[in-house]
């Protein structure tokens, strides 16, 4: 008898199975997980891989010295980095503004008139329509007093623009209804006398006339060629509640492309080279016609350059190489939002502009596998081998869900990478990795929803979502409603929370249940749905994807509550079965990969 550890160090965890191995019989008693040490494929990984050994050790009563044999994986993935690309801006000139959005503006409708100081009302003689300019040293009591009078006087007040948080309070004391926004900041920036458009929608609703190019020009006058010029102002505005719009003489609103770089592809054929501002679409496909690809470099002394290179670098320091030894082996480019400070704004307004989120993953080889392999086998003792490459040994251990049999495709679907491999009925095996998984996924929900906390990211995306309505009762993001006995802690009163392991954490932005979903779900679409597309064309034999029948789901990330749904029903559309793994039929999507490099090791004691 033999008892043997496969241990499989993944980007986020690190897995071990124990098995015994008698007469030609594998026997598993234990298995453990741990969360990875260091980055995936170098040396930081043993401490990580002492500690789920140990666990595994204890579950099965069996002392470390009883071990006659540990193998580990052959990490081809050993790092990815991510980043965000933004390849557009709004610059504002001048003094004019635009998508200003307070958490609550005062009044609603819409309102066109020439700006004027509400010290200067009085004194007017033109009876124009009017927006009311409100500075800071002018309260809300005063305010409204003022405007009240120059409505009894006849003098078309048409909205407000206000300095401090006084919208409401404003809107609450005066005659008329009018559209008012407050928390302007640079207010003293606004000229006199210039032509303004004031738009608030009701609660629950957002602006229509100044979020439609057409509308602008509607209220402005504007002919053809400024009506093009005007667009990035109403895109800026679409979803805002409410939106100021003031044309100066000299001011202008465009939209101006950032130049991110170059990426450069060398593949087995043929070299390419695109813009990162083109978009990933286009990225994706220079990859596709480029493939198989040997390196990817980025244009030196850009944004693109200096994120590709980063990996490269930081690769070779821990592996001790040079960084032209370092060849980035696959990259994952997806088209996203990122909400960004408006440039020239007057009360830091924030734009949606395009970005692209790019991961990239480095090609380790086996040598420096290898040294992990020495460096353990000096500090336990016992014999350490390098077994097999990892997705042909996650497809051995998924072919123990029960249910499964040959010819048989998998999706691992970790934190750093998504792999494929595909076995045939012969038992030849095909496999890829390639770059973006989970990690990018939070990346995209944190630049995308503005959180800068990537943290509060990763429980968005592994967790769903509710909004509490009342102090004794929330409405989850299905839309059915939960009561509590208790009440609820009033810190979360009216806040969208997320359902953690029965605690609600409130999040910190200003957006609604369904856009915070929305995100989200995206996010993961636009990573693992196109990843299990991308990577089971490479491993089918005709590279088609409706060759292949069934697919088995593993890996961290589909122990999530909605990757699993949104993968399979994709791949329903090709008229493959899919749906998660359950390894040995008890450690379900996990330990695939350490559970094969057992039973690899138990192929070759039979055919012996």
């Amino acid at each position: 008898m033999k008892l043997i550890a496969g241990i499989d160090i993944g980007n986020a965890t690190t897995e071990t199975a124990i098995a015994k191995i008698y007469n030609k019989n594998i026997e598993f008693i234990a298995s453990g997980i741990v969360k990875t040490t260091g980055i995936k494929g170098t040396k930081e990984n043993i401490h990580g891989v002492f500690a789920s050994l140990n666990q595994a050790l204890k579950k099965g009563k069996v002392d470390i010295n009883d071990l006659d044999l540990v193998r580990i994986n052959e990490a081809a993935p050993v790092i990815g980095d991510v980043a965000m690309e933004t390849i557009t801006e709004t610059i504002i000139t001048e003094s004019t503004m635009i998508g200003h959005n307070p958490s609550t503006p005062g009044g609603v409708g819409l309102g066109v008139g020439y700006t004027v100081n509400i010290k200067s009302i009085k004194n007017m003689q033109e009876k124009q329509p009017s927006i009311v300019i409100i500075p800071r040293d002018v309260d809300f009591l005063e305010a409204s007093s003022i405007i009240n009078e120059a409505i009894e006087n006849g003098i078309d007040i048409q909205g407000a623009i206000v300095q401090r948080d006084d919208g409401v309070l404003i809107n609450n004391r005066i005659s008329k209804v009018i559209p008012i926004v407050d928390e302007v900041s640079l207010i003293e920036k606004v000229h006199e006398g210039v032509k303004t458009a004031i738009e608030v929608a009701p609660v629950g609703g957002v602006v229509e006339v100044l979020s439609n190019p057409f509308g602008i020009a509607t209220e402005f006058g504007l002919d053809s060629y400024e009506t093009k010029m005007i667009v990035p102002i109403a895109r800026a505005l679409i979803g805002n509640r409410s939106a100021v719009v003031i044309k100066t003489p000299k001011g202008d609103v465009k939209e101006r492309k950032i130049p991110s770089g170059k990426i450069n592809v060398f593949g087995k054929k043929r070299k390419m080279n695109v813009d990162v501002d083109e978009g990933a679409s286009v990225i994706m496909d220079v990859l596709r016609e480029c493939n198989p690809i040997e390196d990817i470099k980025g244009e030196p002394g850009t944004n693109a350059g200096g994120m590709l290179e980063k990996v490269r670098q930081v690769m070779a320091n821990l592996t001790k190489n040079h960084p032209n030894s370092i060849k980035i082996q696959d990259l994952l480019a997806v088209d996203t939002y990122v909400p960004q400070k408006v440039k020239g704004g007057l009360a830091g307004e924030f734009s949606m502009e395009n970005a692209v989120g790019i991961a990239a993953m480095v090609k380790s080889d086996r040598l420096q596998m290898q040294m992990i392999a020495d460096e353990l086998e000096k500090e336990i003792g016992i014999k350490v081998e390098v077994g097999g490459i990892e997705a042909d040994m996650a497809i051995r251990g998924a072919l123990t869900t029960p249910g499964s049999n040959t010819p048989l495709a998998i999706l691992d679907m970790g934190a750093g990478s998504t792999d494929a491999s595909l076995i045939s009925k012969d038992r030849e095996i095909k496999s890829m990795h390639l770059a973006g998984a989970g990690n990018m996924v939070t990346m995209l929900i944190n630049t995308e929803l503005g959180l800068e906390d990537k943290d509060l990211a990763e429980d968005i995306k592994k967790y769903p979502l509710a909004k509490v309505e009342s102090l004794f009762h929330i409405r989850h993001e299905d839309g059915s409603v939960e009561f509590f006995q208790d009440q609820l802690d009033p810190k979360v009163f009216a806040r969208i929370v997320i359902l953690k392991e029965g605690n609600m954490i409130p999040i910190p932005v200003n957006e609604s249940l369904e856009k915070i979903r929305m995100v989200r779900r995206n996010s993961k679409k636009k990573v693992f749905v196109t990843n299990a597309i991308r990577a089971l064309k490479m491993v089918s034999t005709t590279g088609n994807i409706r060759d292949i029948d069934y697919v088995v789901l593993l890996g961290g990330s589909a122990l999530d509550f909605e990757i699993p749904q949104l993968v399979t029903d994709r791949l329903a559309q090709y008229g493959i079965v899919s749906g998660r793994a359950n390894i040995r039929g008890i450690e379900g999507p996990r330990n695939a990969v350490a559970t094969g490099l057992v039973l690899s090791y138990g192929e070759v004691k039979k055919n012996e």
